[in-house]
């Protein structure tokens, strides 16, 4: 089972997560990529780390907003919503995702496990000065994910998992707009640099568009 470390002692002693790795545009996960890292989680019977990772996907969220979810943002009259709003912290403004029935199944599985009632943090820290799992904690957990199917976790982070299904519904679609409503990027622009689009891909959906 995949676990996180909790940190004990001063901030300030603390090493940086990124120190020595690269740093930069993280790369997303490819589809078998995804199924690899789900399987093992299942096997593994980490309903945790499950519900967190099909979250992280689903949501598209920034590691701040993921881990300061209450059970109240993804639970209605005793079941898991098929669609819900949050407000992002970094811009105040509100977005919505959906939630597939595998990621509301992992997380029913996991409310249950844990005791999570309304108003309760989804996923704790086991730490006591924090009340829900920190952003350096979700950092290490997927690494932890990444370097379990086989991959380089220095070209990865958290905003894999907020770029992942997002980059594959670009590629399936060419839609930026969506993608863009889907992140919560107030510009277009920003959506542009944040999947890493260049000219070439511009060009390649532009020539499946005849007029």
């Amino acid at each position: 089972m995949l676990t996180d470390h909790d940190d004990f002692g001063s901030s300030s002693l603390r090493t940086p997560w990124n120190k020595g790795r690269l740093v930069g545009q993280k790369r997303p996960l490819k589809p078998k990529d995804v199924w690899s890292i789900r399987v093992r989680l299942e096997i593994a019977g980490s309903l945790r780390d499950l519900a967190l990772f099909n979250l992280a996907i689903d949501s598209k969220l920034r590691a701040c907003d993921l881990v300061s979810l209450r059970v109240d943002d993804i639970l209605s009259d005793g079941r898991i919503r098929e669609r819900t709003t949050v407000v992002q912290q970094k811009t105040a403004r509100p977005v919505q995702f959906e939630m597939t029935a595998a990621t509301r199944n992992a997380l029913a599985a996991w409310i249950d496990q844990a005791g999570r009632r309304p108003g309760d943090y989804l996923f704790i820290s086991r730490l006591r000065k924090s009340a829900h799992l920190s952003t350096r904690q979700y950092a290490r957990i997927v690494h932890g994910w990444v370097e379990s199917a086989g991959l380089d976790s220095s070209a990865y982070g958290t905003h894999t998992m907020r770029r992942t299904k997002a980059a594959q519904i670009y590629r399936k679609t060419g839609n930026l707009r969506a993608v863009q409503l889907l992140l919560g990027h107030t510009k277009l622009e920003s959506t542009v640099r944040y999947l890493g689009i260049e000219v070439e891909d511009a060009l390649a959906i532009s020539e499946q568009v005849e007029l």
